[in-house]
C-alpha cells in the first residue's frame, strides 16, 4: 500500500507538471497569435496634395511649333541623347560610373539594406548565447552555513563542474511595435533608393548644364577673336587713311579703344572656361587636366530637339524621385510612432535555457546531465509613462513635419516644371530675334566699313556697327546656351534620367569588390534593384 501511495503521489505530481506545461504552452501560443493581429500606431496613407490637370505652358495635346512642346507622350528616359551630342553622352556615362557624390548615395542604400536586416532580426529571439564552461569552486570552511552543514554530513567544500548549453531571450511582438520597426526600415530603404535616383537626376542635369556652359564659353571666345580680327582690319584702314591725311588721329584712337576693349573680354571668358572645366572634372571624379583632352578646344552648343515631350502633370508624382523619397521618409516615420507606442504597453518576455551539466566532462552527454529552464515574464515601464508618452509626441511631430515636407515637395515640383516650361519657350523666341539681329548687324558692319573707305561715312558709324555686332553675337550665343540649359532644367524638373540605373547596382563593381573583401556582406551587395 505504501508503494501504491507513493506511486499515486508521483502520478499526481507529473500530472500537475503536465498541466502547468500545457498552460504555459497555451499562454505562449496565445501571445504569438495575438502578435500577428495587433498593430499599434498609424498606418501610412499618402498625404493629399493639389491636383494639377494641365501645364499652363503646354496645355495642348498636339505639338506646338512655336514652343516645341507636346503633352502627347511622356518625357524620354535618356533625355540627353535628344541633343545628339556624342561627347555629352560620354560625359554623362562617365559621371554615372565615377561621380563620388552618387557613390555616397549608393553607400546609403547598402546601409539601409543592412538596417532592414537588423529590423527583421528583432522578430526572432533578441538575445542568444551558446556557451561551454568549466567552473571550480571552493567554499570557505570558516563560513558559518558551510561549517554547520559539515558537522552533520561529510561535505566536500572543494568541487568543480562542466556545463554546455544554449539560452535565449525573446520579447514577443504582442503589440506590433517590432513589425512597425520593420515597416519603417522597408520605407527607409525605399527612401534611400529614391534619394539615389534623385541624386542621379541632379547629376545628369548638372553635367549637361556645365557642358552647355563650356560650349557657350568656347563659342564666346571664338566670337571675341573673330571680332578682334575684324577690328584689327578696321584699325589698319584708319591708320592708312591717317597717314594719307584723309582722316584725323581721332579715328585711329577710337579704333584702338574698341579693339582693346574687345581683347579684354578674352581673359574673362578664359577664366570662366577653366572654372567650368574644373567643375566638370569634379562631377566626373577626374583630374582637371583631363578635361581639355576630353572636350577639345571648341565645340558647338548642343542643339535642342524640335519636339519636346513633357507628358501630363499626374505622371509627375510617379516619375520624380524626390517626391517618392519624401513620401517614403514620411512612411518610415509613421512606423516610428508605432515603435514608440509599443513602450507604453506591457511586454511579454520569454527566457529559455537548455544544456547539460556534470562534474565529469565524460558525463556531459548522459541523459541525467540535461538541464533546462523556461521563464515567461511581463515587463512594463509603468513608472516611465511621462517620458514614453513624450517620445510618442516627438515621433508624431516629426511625422507631421514630413507630411508637410512631402506636400511642399509636390507643390515645388509643379512650380519647377512650369518655370522651366516658360523659360524654354521664351528663350527659343529670344534666340529667333537675336539670330535676325546678328544677320542685320553683320550686314550693317560690312556696309559701314565700305562707306568709310569710300569717304561717304565717318568712323563713328563703323564703331557703332562693330560694337553692335559683338553685342548681338554675344547675345545670340548666350540665348542659345539658355535654350539648351532651360531644356535641361525642364527634363530635370520632369524627373527623367534616373531610370538608366535599373538593373544596375548602386556602386561600381570595383567598389563592391573592395567592400566584399573588407567585410562579409553576404548577398546584400547583389540584391536585384528596385525601381520604386
Amino acid at each position: 500500500m505504501l508503494f501504491r501511495s507513493n506511486q499515486g503521489h508521483r502520478d499526481r505530481t507529473n500530472g500537475l507538471k503536465m498541466a502547468q506545461s500545457f498552460k504555459l504552452l497555451g499562454v505562449v501560443t496565445g501571445a504569438l497569435m495575438l502578435s500577428g493581429c495587433i498593430m499599434i500606431g498609424p498606418d501610412f496613407v499618402t498625404p493629399k496634395t493639389p491636383v494639377v490637370d494641365r501645364w499652363k505652358e503646354a496645355n495642348d495635346l498636339k505639338p506646338n511649333k512655336a514652343s516645341g512642346l507636346t503633352t502627347r507622350s511622356e518625357p524620354v528616359i535618356a533625355w540627353w541623347e535628344t541633343f545628339k551630342d556624342p561627347v555629352l553622352n560620354q560625359l554623362i556615362d562617365e559621371a554615372y560610373q565615377q561621380n563620388l557624390s552618387l557613390q555616397i548615395a549608393g553607400a546609403r542604400v547598402l546601409e539601409a539594406r543592412a538596417q532592414l536586416g537588423i529590423a527583421f532580426g528583432e522578430l526572432f529571439p533578441q538575445t542568444q548565447r551558446v556557451g561551454v564552461g568549466y567552473e571550480k569552486r571552493k567554499i570557505s570552511s570558516n563560513f558559518s552555513p558551510a561549517r554547520d552543514i559539515e558537522r552533520v554530513i561529510d561535505l566536500d567544500l572543494d568541487f568543480a563542474h562542466w556545463d554546455a548549453g544554449f539560452d535565449a531571450t525573446w520579447e514577443i511582438d504582442l503589440w506590433g511595435g517590432i513589425r512597425r520597426g520593420v515597416q519603417s526600415a522597408k520605407a527607409n530603404l525605399a527612401s534611400q533608393i529614391a534619394s539615389y535616383d534623385d541624386a542621379l537626376v541632379t547629376l545628369t542635369g548638372d553635367v549637361a548644364t556645365v557642358y552647355v556652359n563650356i560650349r557657350a564659353l568656347q563659342a564666346g571666345l571664338g566670337i571675341a577673336w573673330t571680332n578682334v580680327k575684324l577690328q584689327e582690319k578696321s584699325l589698319n584702314i584708319t591708320e592708312l587713311r591717317f597717314k594719307n591725311g584723309v582722316t584725323t588721329e581721332l579715328d585711329v584712337e577710337e579704333a584702338k579703344t574698341l579693339l582693346n576693349n574687345t581683347k579684354a573680354i578674352v581673359p574673362g571668358l578664359q577664366i570662366q572656361l577653366e572654372q567650368s572645366l574644373n567643375a566638370l572634372a569634379v562631377l566626373l571624379g577626374k583630374a582637371p587636366e583631363d578635361m581639355e583632352k576630353l572636350l577639345g578646344k571648341y565645340g558647338r552648343i548642343p542643339r535642342t530637339s524640335s519636339k519636346v515631350a513633357v507628358g501630363i502633370p499626374n505622371q509627375l508624382l510617379r516619375r520624380r524621385p524626390d517626391i517618392r523619397a519624401a513620401e517614403m521618409e514620411a512612411a518610415a516615420q509613421a512606423g516610428q510612432i508605432g515603435v514608440a507606442l509599443n513602450d507604453l504597453y506591457p511586454q511579454f518576455v520569454l527566457v529559455g535555457q537548455i544544456g547539460v551539466r556534470a562534474t565529469d566532462v565524460s558525463d556531459l552527454l548522459q541523459g541525467p546531465s540535461v538541464a533546462g529552464v523556461i521563464n515567461p515574464g511581463i515587463v512594463w515601464n509603468i513608472f516611465n509613462y511621462g517620458r514614453i508618452k513624450n517620445n510618442v509626441r516627438v515621433q508624431d511631430a516629426r511625422y507631421q513635419a514630413l507630411i508637410a515636407n512631402y506636400q511642399n515637395t509636390v507643390v515645388s515640383a509643379y512650380m519647377e516644371v512650369e518655370n522651366a516650361l516658360v523659360a524654354y519657350k521664351k528663350s527659343r523666341t529670344q534666340a529667333v530675334y537675336y539670330g535676325r539681329s546678328v544677320r542685320s548687324s553683320r550686314k550693317a558692319t560690312e556696309i559701314a566699313l565700305l562707306q568709310y573707305q569710300d569717304g561717304t561715312a565717318d568712323y563713328s558709324r563703323v564703331l557703332n556697327t562693330q560694337s553692335a555686332l559683338l553685342e548681338a553675337e554675344s547675345n545670340l550665343i548666350s540665348t542659345q546656351a539658355e535654350v539648351a540649359s532651360n531644356l535641361v532644367a525642364l527634363y530635370k524638373a520632369l524627373g527623367g534620367g534616373w531610370q538608366v540605373r535599373v538593373g544596375q547596382e548602386f556602386l561600381p563593381d570595383t567598389v563592391l569588390a573592395e567592400m566584399a573583401h573588407r567585410t562579409d556582406w553576404g548577398d546584400l551587395l547583389a540584391i536585384e534593384n528596385q525601381s520604386n
